[in-house]
């Protein structure tokens, strides 16, 4: 009884302390009657407009403070504020700022934060940004101000994070209007006497014009337009408006991860498990009729019998365990392909779990990192065990190449769009010191574990082949056209790219458009069907080949299963031309690069995909015939 008490009291404590367990980062913070609530700015984004043909101008993000921008400066100087590897990565930077912002007082009195002097050159670069549709980025209490829209397909009202830097009217002589004042909606909410959290920020910018030198906030002012030819002069004004919100701290993230028509989210994951559900069917009675039928006819011959003819697939039983060309290549890119796959896979989990809330900004980021570092062991594992498999020799030039090659590669992409980054006076820029530490994880972490996994799996030794390779290669009669490795590439990836592409655009803008995607369930499941679909298509044409009598069906497999890249590429240039409309050359560069490394890492991971999956299913063939 008392080892039962024991227990009960322990659990007791337990629970009691789970209702005290927060997320890094994640805890509420309470504020009391008049505290003061700091208000921090974040850089400048580019987004796409609210019209229906509106594109995405720009892909450059600015710092708050850039000095042409005028904006106030606190006194003694902004002072940045401490981030994660991940928001760094994600072109995050953030400032303190002098907004004076007192827990429920001040309501609705109009403050003037400062008065500044825009240069008529100054003045330019501002109405440009204002033309690309430029968002201001502020944080209150690690909640994002919005701006309230309402979604016009489901009539749903939704926080929309960021607002505009100002309005580009046509109807006023096609000139932009700087916004410089700002109505400030804080919702809070009490979850007892005395103490208030922050569940939502709203802000309503203004542009006011006339006499900058009078403290006025009237909306009835003209708008305030900058000249080009001549010094301004800009007076920035805030109202602070407090509203109670029944909203708890636990779900006031939900006004802000709005979906656009969820239909569209579940028509993507219908439309993925029809797909996989044909095809795994299809590819079921392939193998079922064909190859079940061809394993009970060969091993049915009489062994007793001199002559003995193979036809089909068996005709290249004694080459298709031999050694492919450039063994060490593909050793190489199957052991980084499955080191990103890991990484994918752990990223997935930890977003499902919610480790990765919107509260931990560059969360996502930080954590493939990591994963993608730790994971070097796992990569050069199997590099090392897949290279002895198929007879390779030299070791150490496998470890070497597994441990550097990739990341030497992303590494000089990041940083030649880094250097472009600069050249545009980006805040995306990725600082050197960022830059550095990168180089270390990779070449100080990860590459010692892939080449230690690498010295595991070669040690480990070959795995065994089911059947003998024939001294002397036989010939290879002509085989259809699809099966050539360009077209059969092609073809493979068409239906795996239609499982996944309609997720793909959410993707897309969320990087591109700074858009904030949260759907990981639906992405998930997009991501297990799209894995089954490629898998399926390439055991499909690695059989096709083998038919054929093509036993060289090695690097096929991996081109194979690396195909859906090829329709990534075409559909990256269709959302260029679609929802951007990029003038500058670092803009156009940036897309591009940004684009081919994901065609690369897409490629890698669903080659090796492919080739693990056309592996398995060989040796599972060649395993139930008998061979004499």
């Amino acid at each position: 009884m008392r080892q039962q008490a024991l227990l009960l009291t322990v659990a007791s404590q337990l629970l009691l302390s789970a209702n005290a367990f927060y997320l890094p980062g994640a805890a509420p913070h309470d504020f009391h009657d008049g505290e003061r609530v700091d208000l921090f700015v974040n850089a400048l984004t580019p987004m796409i407009g609210s019209s229906d043909n509106a594109k995405l101008k720009s892909l450059i993000n600015y710092d708050y403070y850039n000095q042409q921008f005028h904006f106030c400066e606190p006194e003694g100087g902004p002072n940045k504020q401490p981030e994660g590897l991940g928001s760094i990565l994600f072109g995050d930077r953030i400032f303190n700022s002098d907004y004076d912002i007192r827990m429920l007082q001040d309501n609705g009195t109009c403050k003037t934060l400062c008065r500044t002097s825009v240069p008529a050159e100054d003045a330019k670069f501002v109405n440009d940004r204002i033309k690309e549709d430029y968002a201001i980025n502020w944080l209150i209490d690690g909640l994002p101000a919005a701006e309230m829209k309402r979604d016009l397909k489901t009539g749903d009202v939704f926080f929309d994070m960021g607002f505009n830097l100002g309005n580009d009217e046509e109807g006023f002589s096609e000139t932009p209007l700087l916004n410089n004042h700002y109505d400030i909606y804080i919702r809070y909410h009490s979850p007892s006497a005395g103490t208030f959290r922050v569940v939502g920020v709203l802000v309503w910018p203004a542009s006011l014009g006339g006499n900058q030198d009078v403290n006025s906030c009237d909306p009835a002012t003209s708008p305030l337009i900058l000249s080009e030819t001549q010094d301004n002069t800009v007076r920035y004004t805030y109202s602070i408006y407090w509203n109670e919100s029944d909203t708890p701290w636990a779900t006031r993230w939900d006004n802000y991860l709005h979906i656009f028509d969820p239909r569209i989210h579940w028509f993507s994951l219908i439309n993925s498990l029809v797909i996989a559900t044909f095809l795994c069917v299809m590819v079921g009675m392939i193998l079922w009729r064909n190859v079940s039928r061809d394993i009970s006819r060969y091993n049915a011959i009489d062994l007793s019998e001199d002559v003995q003819e193979d036809f089909g697939w068996k005709l290249v039983h004694g080459e298709v365990f031999r050694s492919p060309q450039n063994a060490l290549i593909l050793s190489v890119l199957v052991g980084n392909g499955a080191q990103l796959c890991a990484m994918a896979c752990v990223t997935l989990v930890f977003a499902l779990l919610g480790f990765l809330s919107p509260s931990n900004r560059g969360g996502l980021a930080t954590v493939m990192m990591v994963c993608w570092t730790f994971f070097g062991s796992l990569g050069g594992y199997i590099a090392g065990r897949l290279y002895v498999s198929l007879g390779g020799q030299d070791k150490r030039k496998l470890a070497f190449f597994t441990a550097i090659a990739l990341p030497t590669i992303v590494f000089m992409i990041v940083f030649l769009l880094n250097f472009f980054l600069l050249t545009a006076g980006s805040s995306g820029a990725v600082p050197f010191g960022t830059m550095l530490f990168i180089v270390v994880l990779w070449y100080g972490i990860s590459a010692p574990l892939s080449s230690v996994g690498t010295y595991y799996g070669s040690r480990h030794g070959a795995i065994s082949n089911p059947v003998r390779v024939n001294p002397i290669p036989r010939q290879i009669p002509p085989g259809p056209g699809y099966l050539r490795p360009h077209w059969a590439a092609i073809l493979s990836g068409i239906l795996p790219f239609g499982a996944a592409f309609v997720e793909l655009y959410f993707v897309l803008s969320s990087l591109f458009a700074s858009r904030a995607y949260y759907a990981f369930g639906f992405l998930a499941l997009t991501a297990g069907v799209f894995s089954l679909t490629t898998a399926t298509v390439t055991i499909l044409f690695t059989y096709f080949n083998l038919c054929a009598e093509e036993y060289r069906w090695h690097w096929r497999a991996f081109l194979a299963g690396g195909g859906s890249a090829f329709w990534l590429l075409l559909y990256g240039l269709y959302y260029w031309a679609s929802r951007l409309s990029l003038d500058s050359m670092q803009s156009v560069v940036l897309y591009m690069g940004y684009l081919m490394l994901l065609v690369l890492l897409d490629f890698l991971v669903t080659g090796t995909i492919g080739f693990l999956a056309s592996y398995w299913a060989v040796r599972r063939l060649y395993s139930a015939i008998r061979i004499d």
